[in-house]
């Protein structure tokens, strides 16, 4: 969960839209909670109030002997009435007189003509618990507002939630007393509130997952149109539509920048390149005009090594230039068939077996840097071992040979243009130095890399390309480190 938020832009928008929806929600049913509360006191309050001052009327338009029977009768399971002489005690006693009452058994009313007249039966009540603590410190006063009788009466909050008492003066000196106690609400989260705020919690889900999409759809082309021209492939323009119109503009007016300098630099190397060709020309007809014989060959060779740098630019240039396609192809298949058109002439190429890796790659390209790094195995290492491996989301071509090895120091420097580790210059021997400079460069453009690990009697070259959908390159690290890194080739260009 925690890797697919920190990767996915959709996950952590869905997951703010959830945070900030229960903030929300929170804090809504927090206040409406509190307004209702205060809204539910004052009606009770009001009720109690109005019930209270109409029993004041009855009780004063009848005899005290009924007075009795008229509090019983008025009596609920959450309201208990009674009168006391004196004035009401003080809040405490008061209220633990008015407890008192509530757990008193409620009477039970017969009707005449339903049966049951002259038992002595009561009904037992269940009133609310006692509080521990809360309610008023002291008695107070009623506006007229509140209050219409002009008899005096006393207002108490029996605790903090629902529970209230009044005592009021009847007009015989004696006090009615009335105690009324709701009880508490339900809590926040209730059966209700949960399912609301899931329901919710689903329908804002459904949403951002929609809008998320909406935001990392054109992102994510974005991202696949830049690998691919990372990978040197040709991709047509981006729809310069919807919210993510000016990055697919900007990105477009990459695309178009970075082909037509790569465009130019080519054409520009390939004019060099054969315009060099005349004075080349030129100096070898000269030169065939000198006298002496050892000079004579030594500026013709000088020449045809210039000619042959020539030629061999001209031909990267070319392959550089060319527009091949790009496919998916079974490496293993490729490199096998590389491997026996190669021994078929009388190499010493073996291709080991190897698991079927699908890659999308340009073939041709792939092809030749192959070729490239078996020949220099073959020619400075003996033999070529071949294999491909599959190292997380990249494709490995491996080439082993049993040569000397390179120093460490010259490492990088074999994949540079025209660089050379064998001393002679000789072509037969040495090349022109661009074998390894190719490799890299097909290598690059793929999104891979090609590194070079010395081991015990012999040298490794290890190719690496992307898989599909991915722009990883895994880290090769060296023999020492990666305990069963395949062993390598003759490093030579």
């Amino acid at each position: 969960m925690i890797r697919l938020f920190r990767r996915s832009l959709a996950a952590r928008f869905i997951c703010f839209t959830l945070v900030i929806l229960a903030l929300s929600q929170v804090v809504a049913f927090s206040i409406s909670w509190d307004q209702h509360g205060q809204s539910m006191r004052k009606v009770a309050k009001g009720e109690m109030l109005s019930r209270c001052a109409a029993l004041v009327r009855v009780l004063e338009a009848t005899p005290p002997s009924l007075q009795g029977d008229i509090l019983r009768a008025s009596a609920t399971t959450l309201t208990r009435y009674w009168i006391s002489p004196a004035a009401p005690k003080p809040p405490a006693e008061w209220r633990s007189a008015a407890w008192s009452e509530l757990r008193r058994p409620l009477p039970r009313v017969y009707f005449p003509g339903h049966g049951g007249a002259g038992e002595d039966a009561s009904q037992a009540s269940q009133p609310p618990k006692e509080p521990h603590a809360g309610g008023s410190p002291e008695w107070m006063g009623l506006s007229q507002e509140v209050w219409p009788l002009p008899n005096l009466a006393r207002f108490i909050y029996l605790d903090g939630a629902s529970g209230m008492g009044i005592a009021t003066q009847l007009s015989d000196g004696s006090w009615l007393n009335a105690v009324f106690v709701k009880p508490g609400p339900e809590g926040f989260w209730t059966t209700r509130s949960v399912t609301f705020l899931a329901l919710a919690g689903v329908f804002f889900c459904i949403l951002a997952v929609v809008a998320a999409q909406g935001i990392t759809r054109p992102l994510r082309r974005l991202a696949h149109a830049a690998e691919a021209l990372g990978r040197g492939e040709k991709i047509d323009p981006l729809p310069e539509s919807g919210p993510d119109d000016v990055t697919a503009i900007a990105f477009n007016r990459m695309q178009e920048r970075l082909t037509r300098f790569v465009d130019d630099r080519t054409r520009m190397l390939a004019a060099l390149g054969h315009d060099l060709r005349t004075p080349l020309t030129s100096l070898r007809l000269r030169a065939e005009f000198v006298a002496d014989d050892d000079l004579r060959e030594k500026m013709l060779g000088t020449i045809a090594e210039l000619q042959g740098m020539t030629e061999a630019s001209l031909a990267f240039v070319r392959a550089d230039a060319t527009a091949e396609a790009t496919r998916t192809v079974e490496l293993s298949a490729l490199v096998e068939s590389l491997c026996d058109d190669l021994a078929e002439i009388g190499w010493d190429v073996t291709f080991e077996d190897s698991p079927k890796v699908g890659c999308r790659c340009r073939p041709d390209a792939v092809r030749r840097a192959c070729r490239n790094l078996v020949e220099n195995a073959v020619r400075y290492g003996e033999r070529a071992r071949v294999r491909v491996e599959r190292s997380g989301d990249a494709a490995l071509i491996v080439v082993e040979d049993d040569g000397p090895g390179i120093a460490e120091e010259l490492k990088e420097q074999v994949f540079a243009p025209f660089f050379r580790l064998e001393s002679s210059r000789c072509r037969e021997t040495g090349g022109h130095g661009l074998g390894l400079a190719i490799v890299r460069t097909v290598a690059r453009r793929h999104g891979g890399d090609v590194t070079l690990a010395n081991r015990g009697g012999g040298l490794t070259a290890i190719f690496s390309l992307p898989l599909a959908g991915s722009g990883a390159v895994p880290d090769l690290g060296t023999p020492e480190r990666s305990g069963s890194l395949p062993h390598g080739l003759a490093a030579t260009s």
